[in-house]
């Protein structure tokens, strides 16, 4: 989904999406050279694009903040 950078660090973000019955549940892989953080699953919803649309509504200081609650 993009990268996450502050102070010389820097963190690749995807989204997973899986199917879930009739609903698609997702969740936000965070990706360093050494270290991969991964949340819950976090987004119930009847498509993977409305996934995609709901983690768009991320801010960058919201992504490091979900980001800091896995570390």
């Amino acid at each position: 989904m993009g990268d996450l950078s502050r102070s010389g660090t820097n963190w690749r973000v995807f989204l997973e999406a899986r199917p879930q019955g009739e609903l698609v549940r997702g969740r936000i892989h965070f990706v360093s050279e050494d270290v991969t953080h991964s949340s819950a699953w976090i987004f119930l919803e009847w498509s993977e694009q409305e996934i995609t649309t709901r983690f768009n509504e991320f801010s960058p200081i919201e992504l490091w903040k979900i980001l800091e609650s896995l570390s």
